[in-house]
């Protein structure tokens, strides 16, 4: 798991030194599989879909073309979240607003 870490803190720091959004667009786009990077892209908006709670699971489905048990999956990861991450993520994507 050493390694794993590593790699991820490697990533981070990597992402951190991206000065503007296309520098960090093409970093994901060299690193992720289009698969990949459709899954995250569409894992972002299913996570801002069910925090804004505006849309049912099935709607939010539809709207996204993808599976319920993908968006199943999203909402129990929201459930698992401590409130201050929840808190985090929701004034990254700009649900509210920064204090």
């Amino acid at each position: 798991m050493k390694s794993s870490n590593s790699g991820w803190e490697k990533l981070l720091q990597i992402c951190l030194k991206s000065t503007d959004k296309q520098s960090l667009s093409t970093l994901l786009i060299a690193l992720l599989t289009p698969e990949e990077y459709e899954n995250i892209a569409k894992r972002m908006l299913i996570l801002e879909a069910l925090m804004k709670k505006e849309l049912s699971q099935r709607e939010i489905a539809k709207q996204y073309n993808v599976s319920i048990a993908k968006i199943t999956r999203g909402s129990n990861e929201l459930k698992r979240m401590p409130d201050s991450l929840k808190k985090q993520l929701a004034t990254l994507i700009g649900l509210t607003q920064n204090p």
